[in-house]
């Protein structure tokens, strides 16, 4: 009797967990189709908060793929949307590539995402350099966007694609170096791109160069939308521009968990910065119309929540920066 009692209890939690494991989803796509990932939740942890009216589509930043592997860009973010009623698509562009070409490629798959969906619009979320990829087809494609989102973006430049610029142009030694740091570069995320399902040509230079001040400032001329103006960089952009809503957000952390191996890097890239950064991005270079907080203790790669959730604990978790912001989203209609 007793026996028959446990393998009851045992079959009914066999089926509850079995239950909350199908309870939501999220997809991977690629240039050709999107794949479902299951996503297990309890019961308790399913909800409507995050369910925007139109899908969600994430697009990574430079050195970015979509998934290799336990290896999440999104460390925990598309589980969390998902978890909490959203519909979510994780992209994957070149890794390393000019904006315009990032661009290009975003666009493809939001447009095979909107036939895959029927829905008449989707909501961008960049991060990084995938800042200007939504910004890209948000300028090309405003009819089927209803928002986009930049995280802890470069739309107004990095001083450190600048450094490293003026690195490679130093009489004797740059010259003979680019090439080589190129070709390294190109050749090691040629394999990050296979190794995630994808494959896509790499341009390393011509990636630096759009994240430049200089690339950054020509990007913005042909996609102005959202951005501050150029005599206030720190002040906000317009919040909606042909139907388009814009969002940013940001940090300005370094040293946030001590057992984050990349924390000491980019307090060290964060040096070559006039102003508070995150690393890599300067906090008024983050700004895209209206500014939800440019000040998170985060770092660059916190703002994604990684590496793998080793973020702050004084913080608030990254996940939840996602969460209500979909659920912004959901509030307005979008």
């Amino acid at each position: 009797m007793k026996r028959q009692l446990v393998a009851g209890l045992l079959a009914s939690a066999a089926l509850v967990a079995s239950a909350a494991a199908q309870a939501a989803s999220y997809k991977i796509c690629n240039t050709t189709s999107c794949a479902s990932e299951s996503v297990f939740a309890w019961p308790w942890e399913v909800s409507t908060y995050s369910k925007t009216k139109f899908p969600i589509v994430l697009a990574h930043g430079m050195a970015g793929f979509s998934k290799i592997g336990p290896l999440d860009y999104w460390y925990g973010i598309p589980q969390e949307l998902a978890k909490n009623g959203a519909s979510v698509y994780v992209t994957q562009v070149a890794s390393f590539h000019s904006s315009e070409a990032r661009g290009e490629q975003l666009l493809s798959q939001v447009k095979m995402i909107l036939a895959i969906t029927g829905a008449p619009k989707v909501n961008l979320i960049g991060h990084s350099h995938g800042s200007h990829s939504i910004r890209y087809v948000a300028g090309v494609l405003p009819t089927r966007i209803a928002s986009a989102t930049a995280v802890g973006g470069p739309n107004g430049g990095s001083p450190v694609a600048d450094v490293i610029q003026g690195a490679t142009s130093i009489p004797g030694i740059g010259p003979i170096a680019e090439p080589i740091l190129a070709g390294v570069v190109n050749g090691f995320f040629s394999l990050v791109d296979i190794l995630s399902g994808q494959e896509f040509r790499q341009d390393a230079l011509a990636g630096l160069a759009s994240l430049s001040t200089s690339g950054s400032a020509a990007f913005t001329q042909r996609f102005p939308a959202g951005m501050p103006a150029a005599s206030n960089r720190c002040a906000e952009g317009a919040y909606s521009v042909n139907g388009v809503r814009y969002f940013s957000w940001s940090g300005t952390g370094h040293l946030t968990n001590v057992l984050d191996p990349v924390d000491l890097p980019l307090g060290a890239l964060g040096l070559v910065f006039p102003e508070a950064n995150d690393g890599l991005v300067g906090r008024c270079s983050s700004h895209l119309g209206k500014v939800i907080r440019d000040n998170y203790f985060m770092n660059h790669l916190d703002e994604v929540n990684q590496i793998m959730g080793l973020t702050s604990i004084f913080e608030t978790d990254p996940k939840s920066v996602f969460r209500a912001q979909a659920n912004r989203l959901k509030n307005l209609g979008l």
